[in-house]
């Protein structure tokens, strides 16, 4: 659970101001945990990212800022700020950053 989740309660929030541009690096922070999913902002360095894998639940990515390259079961999909896909569980994918790109992962787990 992130340390500060109690705090965030209730409060507005900026999501594309709470994860910062680290150069070569992917930063995440994770927003909430809960038995039924996660909510996790990430920041990517132009030309970094998550190499293919599958994950046990369906995902929502939504960009927040730049412009991505997401693949999904060897299809290539274009996306920038305000887009989001629905990555299906159990099929691989990966992430790519074409530019700085920020995004908001919400993993919403199965009963």
């Amino acid at each position: 659970m992130p340390d500060n989740y109690e705090e965030l309660k209730g409060k507005v929030l900026t999501p594309v101001e709470m994860v910062a541009y680290q150069k070569g690096s992917v930063v995440s922070r994770m927003l909430a945990f809960a038995k039924s999913g996660t909510v996790t902002l990430f920041a990517f360095s132009e030309g970094e990212g998550l190499s293919e894998h599958t994950a046990p639940f369906d995902a929502i990515l939504y960009v927040m800022d730049g412009d991505a390259r997401i693949i999904i079961d060897g299809v290539e999909h274009l996306l920038t700020s305000g887009e989001l896909i629905i990555m299906p569980a159990n099929i691989p994918h990966a992430v790519y950053a074409r530019t700085d790109f920020k995004m908001m992962l919400i993993m919403i787990h199965a009963a």
